[in-house]
């Protein structure tokens, strides 16, 4: 696909931008997994007279780009309009590194700047390139701030997969922008532009709270949280095993999503210091939201890491982790194989590491040969509960 052209709208543009030289990495890579869809090049077409007319003003600062997976929006913005400046936010730390190896290898170092989801990321945008969510509470607090900090005349080209996009998105769209239009679908993907913030809409209150009564806690989600305010029904069945887990001094929440497992921890147990941790930043944020909500924020620190890559090795005397099963909306267990081996990098010899799964994935025989000896604690209908014992430094 090398010099992979453009759809325009009646057909292929002549505008091209190498989409295969794109890396997932430090993400997982298979041959089912990709570093583009059909989706970037969709929104790129949509956009290109727009882009154009950004290249021939005094550059890419009015650009912003949100959800771009691993820079295929960003970079090819930059290098087929020559932009500068361009702003980007990706929820998935992994996918901002990515971003910053590839506009590395492809010549594009400093043509984009990786920033917070805020007000910062959207001001005086007028012009917004957008891979949009499945949730619906992302969609809707990223709409908010552009909406309310972009520029009165801004632009969202915005686009998704057929099957991830429903007309609950357009609602969405609708309580912030006057006018949703669909385009047509290429490739089972379809763009939509959107304009004119409506004036006086309500905000968006992120992160979003719910007490959960089992928990007695407070748990907060931003809207890019897995599982939002909800508890997960694997991470309740873990946390049933609470009081078998080893005494420590330390703990770490690895893929915390919104803290439930490190607020557990840090209530149950007051002389333990937790560290939450996600690769995500509306897990990290919410993670600590739900500490300061549960009066447990000097005792909960969340940080934003890509498999414990912060972490010293053999620092660690207990990890609790409920691994993803997927890789974006692919089922892989690639994800949780990294997160075995960074836990057995970072547990200290004696360590534990108490993991919940699928009970049909059985990863068991993985668990004993990457951390060290697993025993299975428990099981459900659903969910596997195991407990590895690190056997020594792993680095």
């Amino acid at each position: 696909m090398n010099g992979t052209q453009h759809p325009g709208p009646s057909g292929p543009a002549t505008d091209t931008f190498d989409f295969a030289a794109l890396r997932r990495l430090p993400d997982i890579e298979a041959a089912n997994l990709f570093a583009h869809d059909a989706t970037d090049e969709l929104i790129l077409a949509a956009a290109a007279e727009r882009l154009a007319g950004l290249a021939a003003g005094p550059g890419g600062a009015s650009l912003t780009v949100v959800g771009d997976h691993y820079g295929a929006l960003a970079l090819g913005a930059a290098a087929m309009h020559g932009l500068t400046g361009v702003r980007v936010h990706q929820d998935a730390l992994s996918g901002e590194l990515a971003l910053a190896n590839n506009a590395q290898r492809l010549g594009l170092a400093g043509r984009c700047t990786s920033m917070p989801l805020s007000d910062t990321l959207f001001a005086g945008a007028s012009l917004v390139l957008w891979q949009l969510p499945r949730s619906l509470d992302e969609l809707d607090e990223t709409a908010a701030l552009i909406r309310a900090h972009a520029t009165p005349g801004v632009t969202i080209i915005a686009g998704g997969r057929l099957k991830h996009m429903t007309l609950a998105m357009n609602d969405v769209l609708a309580r912030h922008f006057h006018e949703v239009s669909p385009g047509r679908a290429w490739r089972k993907s379809r763009p939509l532009e959107v304009r004119g913030p409506r004036e006086g809409a309500p905000a968006s209150a992120f992160p979003h709270s719910e007490f959960n009564e089992t928990l007695g806690l407070w748990l907060c989600a931003h809207g890019a949280t897995f599982g939002g305010t909800k508890l997960d029904h694997g991470t309740r069945f873990l946390l049933d095993f609470e009081p078998r887990m080893r005494t420590a001094g330390s703990a770490i929440d690895l893929g915390c999503g919104n803290g439930s497992i490190a607020a557990v921890l840090a209530k149950a147990r007051p002389a333990l210091q937790v560290w939450a941790t996600d690769q995500s930043a509306a897990a990290v944020a919410s993670a600590g939201a739900t500490a300061e909500a549960n009066g447990l924020g000097t005792r909960i620190t969340a940080v934003r890491d890509d498999a414990l890559a912060s972490f010293p090795p053999a620092s660690a005397e207990l990890v609790v982790l409920n691994p993803p099963f997927h890789v974006g909306a692919a089922v892989h267990a690639g994800i949780a194989l990294k997160l075995f081996d960074a836990a057995a990098r970072v547990l200290a010899p004696g360590g534990e590491l108490w993991t919940v799964y699928n009970r049909h994935l059985d990863y068991r025989a993985q668990l004993n040969k990457r951390v060290g000896d697993t025993d299975v604690m428990g099981r459900n209908s659903k969910f596997t509960v195991t407990r590895s014992v690190a056997a020594g430094r792993r680095e």
